[in-house]
């Protein structure tokens, strides 16, 4: 009989994908100083990162994290707000340009990882705010707006949500509206449309859009989360599929069926159906995780007045190993035990993302 140790060599000669056996379990797993090493000279993007508060804490995580640059999300609650949370990190990246860097060129990423600062990208997860004046585009990209989600959940003027009773896709606005986004330099954002209007938009747009946050619907069946033709469909237009890393998102009973593996299993899944070079990185919360300030009042009943029982709430909505600064160092470790290159491995944490800015932002 192999031992533990041999066991553990030979599955991982073999590029396993195996789940963890249970003597493992709670067992800290020995890093490799060449992964370390690579992540430290990597570019690493997470597409769609939020904040509890920009404070010091919040800067003590990004430094812990060894994160290059982010998407963030700002309000889409109207015009008034949108112009409002511009102006406000417009005034954060003048005050504090030791920290953060505006991103609104792709060259501007690898400038923030030069300097060792966090690169910002502005979006939204929303284009309700635009209401029926194009123009409106106009005005948020010269504030600095580089991604837009063209829905959320529910239905806007431009196509529907990945919880609306229906599933209708682009309006003839809608189309208008990706056009004048590939014209400005905006990243066409699909990740919460629903599935007519994901096709319809990968499908009108001209430059490559992105799912920057989302899952496999193959391994869970989540309103949030894309079928394999979608997947396909977006790489074959030279888009990038994000894997969100919200515990609830990838499975059920988050901790013990969904654990840290399921995580990498999304990851695995999307590689094997739109390629190596159209998947990447994504949390969908705060930098320095969400157990350190979130409560079942603050964070969990809120969400199940605001989100349709089909969206599968969960409490705790974490996974242990992502919820902490340094997860993406975690999971390229995780990604080289299952066998990946470290050419892939430095894909899948940013440069598949910085290929798509190129494209997009030039």
């Amino acid at each position: 009989m192999l031992s533990r140790r041999e066991f553990i060599r030979s599955a991982a000669a073999a590029g396993a994908a195996l789940p963890l056996a249970p003597w493992l379990a709670g067992r800290k797993i020995q890093q490799r100083p060449d992964i370390d090493a690579l992540y430290d000279r990597a570019i690493v993007i997470d597409s769609l990162a939020v904040a509890y508060r920009w404070d010091d804490e919040e800067w003590a995580a990004v430094q812990k994290s060894g994160y290059t640059a982010i998407q963030t999300t700002l309000s889409s609650a109207s015009l008034q707000a949108s112009l409002s949370d511009l102006a406000e990190w417009n005034l954060r990246f003048a005050r504090e340009g030791h920290r953060y860097l505006k991103v609104t060129r792709a060259e501007h990423i690898e400038q923030a990882k030069k300097e060792r600062k966090l690169g910002v990208i502005l979006g939204f997860q929303n284009t309700a705010q635009i209401g029926t004046d194009l123009g409106n585009l106009d005005i948020l990209y010269a504030l600095g707006t580089r991604c837009m989600q063209l829905t959320y959940n529910s239905r806007n003027l431009i196509g529907d949500g990945c919880t609306e009773r229906t599933n209708a896709g682009l309006s003839d606005f809608g189309v208008a509206v990706v056009e004048r986004m590939n014209q400005l330099g905006i990243l066409v954002d699909l990740s919460h449309c629903g599935l007519a209007t994901s096709a319809d938009g990968i499908a009108v747009s001209r430059k490559p859009p992105a799912f920057t946050h989302t899952m496999c619907r193959a391994l869970y069946d989540h309103p949030r989360a894309k079928p394999d033709e979608l997947i396909k469909a977006m790489s074959d237009k030279g888009g990038v599929t994000g894997i969100a890393a919200l515990g609830y998102f990838l499975g059920p009973n988050v901790g013990t069926e969904t654990t840290f593996e399921t995580y990498l299993d999304h990851i695995d899944h999307a590689v094997k159906v739109g390629g190596i070079d159209h998947v990447g990185l994504a949390t969908d919360f705060q930098i320095r995780g969400i157990s350190p300030w979130a409560t079942r009042e603050n964070w969990y009943e809120p969400r199940l007045r605001s989100f349709k029982p089909s969206y599968k709430v969960q409490w705790p909505p974490w996974i242990p190993e992502l919820d902490r600064p340094e997860r993406f160092r975690t999971v390229a470790h995780g990604l080289a035990r299952r066998g990946y290159r470290t050419d892939a491995i430095e894909k899948l944490l940013g440069l598949n993302w910085l290929r798509l800015f190129r494209e997009v932002l030039g």
